[in-house]
């Protein structure tokens, strides 16, 4: 047709209906258990507007809408012969049969159906959006006055639930319309597991009802985080009070059914739902969640008669102003298996978060470390490296990462090593061309690719880079004839349109570019880029085109974090703490083959013990004094001099996370960096044995974990015959003559 296929692709708007890592980490996993012909579903809402779109004005963050539907999705079907109910509000009526949930507001859900195709394997799975949709009698059968139009534009309060994506990471906004959102997506699936396991052979039908004994046998449900716990407390009703299951069975059916991943250990990101706000919008649900505590709290007393702090410590509510649900207790409680997504944050979660529950059931607690997918964070974004890699181990290592352990055989190789370079040098020219194009700056494509992507928030430390930057500054301006390697450091990420400090940090990078970019003295060895609307498709085009990915939350805060793997397998090295998946990728590729500094967990559990006195470290270091000092004074903002007063107090006076405690150690270790960078050569070879090193990091393998240790099935490998091929030859082909 004449068209040009890049152009194509530039033109598709982004799904963008995640926030960060969580939201990124379900798509990973959805094309592993396609690779690996896992019959599983993705399920979540179909949100009319994605995570807003970034404009930097005037170096301020500003929200735009993120109409990505506006010129249609060809890849979604929608499905309205699977529209289902939910309930909200009503009552609760107590009879003789049971609990009935009456006087309810009725919202349909909607599915769309989006296909997920497996790798080369014939495997088509799918990930089903719900949109909120009402009734055609909404507000319409209430002895109604007669207003009809108002009832029908009223009908968008009902669909509004669908209709924006809360923009926050790792943070909890106990907001209802988001309450409605997590109730809403949990209701419409579980009705549509239910139908299909009732259609199904296993759920033989009696006159009576169905036999649900098979049911954790035939369904396993992987909370992702908490926002879909109220899935415990709805199944439970849906067995009780609908199937008329006893209490007990009903309660042993839904723990082997569910089990729980926790994404964060930040106490602000903990879901605490008010009681009386459940009570209002799902009454019966806070019925079954005070009857899941008693039993719980009965069965802790039993264990550890008058522990009343224990009671207190353990129970699903919390007590003492506003009584709230504790869904991280919840989920908990009421799943089979909890894991965390990252070896030290496992530790963490087991032997500080949820410590009693841990003491409790040691073998519920796991660990399941994350991982990327292969296909979109190679072969897709980065073809040059993959087609070299397959040149020398063959093609299977994208269905098996681990096979790039093969690459160790060739870090001496001179011939590799020279094009390891090349294509890197080639991801550096084409970015550089796309950042000239975007943002009229010249970029120097030598220079070294400093990188910090991911949302915009105190732990991870953008502020420890900021300072990281006037620290080069004034370096380069104290004495410009020294030997400087040059940089291009590139920042990006969204703060979350609520969060004022995350909003200052950008202001801040951007006004510390605009001094760094226009100083003569500096000229092209230091260029600073806010890189604006960072999204998966920009990933795409940064990663591969990366030197040096900064890792630097302060240890113990970042869970596992998947960027930093993403930089791994595209040829950046790594500056880093021991933190998160930083901790195993050290591991896997050797501590001295990544830049690792800074405090441990021990080393901030013991600075906690001392008390961090961040005055200290200011006394006693001039380059960070000299960095503190001009953002107090206005150098980077001279017509509003205390523009970040606030940032400035902040780092001072209530830190949680540390930036100076690192500050020195970080620094030094980006010395280090520099050094190495001027050896092409032997910066070249660390990057191939971090490459031979990524294999672990792949979803493939965390997904064959959560398969085995958790949803106890087998992943196959058969290949489905493709659909153009009569279905007796593919069946001719197996081994013993069955169908496979």
């Amino acid at each position: 047709l004449g068209l040009d296929m890049e152009e194509l692709e530039e033109i598709e708007e982004d799904a963008g209906l995640g926030n960060g890592g969580l939201g990124r980490l379900a798509a990973c996993f959805l094309d592993s258990m396609a690779t690996l012909g896992l019959a599983a579903y993705g399920y979540g809402i179909r949100y009319e507007y994605g995570i807003f779109n970034q404009k930097i004005r005037d170096g301020w963050q500003v929200e735009e809408a993120d109409d990505w539907l506006r010129h249609g999705n060809p890849w979604e079907k929608a499905r309205p012969e699977y529209m289902l109910p939910v309930h909200f509000y009503g009552r609760v009526e107590h009879a003789a049969t049971g609990a009935k949930w009456v006087d309810t507001q009725v919202v349909l859900a909607l599915p769309y159906d989006t296909p997920v195709p497996g790798y080369m394997n014939n495997t088509v799975n799918t990930m089903r959006l719900w949109s909120a949709r009402a009734p055609n009698d909404f507000n319409l059968r209430d002895f109604n006055v007669g207003d009809y139009i108002q009832a029908v534009l009223d009908r968008n309060l009902a669909e509004n639930i669908s209709r924006v994506l809360y923009p926050n990471d790792n943070f909890f906004e106990g907001k209802e319309l988001r309450l409605k959102q997590e109730y809403f997506v949990v209701a419409a699936t579980l009705q549509d597991i239910i139908r299909r396991f009732k259609a199904s052979k296993f759920g033989s039908t009696d006159s009576v009802r169905t036999v649900f004994d098979s049911f954790p046998d035939q369904v396993a449900i992987q909370l992702n985080d908490t926002h879909p716990a109220m899935a415990i407390p709805e199944l439970m009703r849906i067995f009780v009070d609908i199937e008329k299951l006893p209490w007990n069975k009903a309660w042993d059916i839904t723990k082997q059914t569910f089990a729980y991943t926790n994404h964060t250990v930040l106490p602000e990101a903990l879901e605490r739902w008010p009681v009386d706000l459940v009570e209002k919008l799902l009454p019966r649900h806070l019925q079954i969640i005070y009857e899941i505590n008693q039993r719980h709290l009965d069965h802790i007393s039993s264990l550890f008669p008058n522990d009343v702090d224990r009671l207190r410590r353990m129970s699903l509510i919390e007590e003492g102003g506003t009584k709230r649900i504790n869904m991280a207790h919840l989920c908990i409680v009421g799943s089979h298996a909890v894991n965390g997504v990252a070896k030290i944050h496992s530790e963490i979660v087991k032997t500080q978060v949820f410590e009693d529950f841990a003491a409790l059931e040691p073998e519920k607690f796991q660990n399941k470390t994350n991982g990327i997918t292969p296909r979109r964070w190679l072969l897709l974004c980065n073809p040059g490296l993959a087609e070299l890699i397959a040149e020398k181990i063959g093609e299977d290592y994208v269905r098996d990462l681990s096979q790039l352990t093969k690459l160790h055989e060739f870090v001496d190789d001179d011939l590799f090593i020279r094009e390891v370079a090349k294509v890197k040098q080639e991801n550096k020219v084409k970015f550089a061309l796309y950042l000239e194009k975007e943002y009229e700056v010249k970029i120097n494509p030598s220079s070294m690719f400093d990188v910090h992507v991911k949302r915009i928030h105190e732990y991870k430390r953008q502020l420890m880079n900021c300072l990281h930057i006037i620290t080069m500054y004034n370096r380069i301006r104290r004495d410009p004839a020294k030997l400087f390697v040059p940089r291009t450091v590139i920042i990006g990420g969204k703060a979350a349109p609520g969060y004022h400090m995350a909003k200052m940090i950008i202001k801040l990078i951007n006004a510390v570019a605009q001094v760094v970019n226009n100083d003569p003295v500096v000229g092209s060895k230091l260029k600073v880029i806010f890189l604006e609307n960072y999204r998966v498709s920009l990933a795409e085009k940064v990663i591969p085109a990366t030197d040096l990915s900064e890792q630097i939350s302060t240890a113990g805060t970042e869970a596992s974090g998947t960027g930093n793997m993403k930089f791994m397998l595209n040829g950046a090295l790594t500056i880093g703490t021991m933190d998160g998946a930083n901790v195993e990728m050290a591991e896997e590729a050797g501590e001295e083959n990544l830049f690792i500094f800074g405090m441990r967990v021990e080393d901030v559990t013991e600075l906690d013990r001392e008390g961090y006195n961040a005055q200290e470290y200011y006394n006693r270091l001039p380059e960070l004094k000299q960095a503190i000092d001009q953002i107090k004074s206005g150098f980077f903002s001279p017509k509003e001099p205390d523009l970040f007063k606030d940032v400035v107090n902040m780092l001072f006076h209530h830190d949680r996370f540390k930036v100076f405690a690192d500050y020195e150690a970080y620094v030094k270790c980006q010395e280090k960096v520099s050094e190495l960078y001027l050896n092409s050569k032997a910066w070249t070879k660390m990057v191939i044995r971090n490459i031979a090193a990524a294999g672990k990091f792949s979803s493939d393998r965390t997904i064959k974990e959560y398969a085995r240790d958790i949803w106890h099935v087998e992943p196959s490998d058969l290949k489905i015959p493709p659909p153009n091929e009569p279905r007796d030859a593919a069946e001719d082909k197996t081994p013993n003559g069955t169908a496979a």
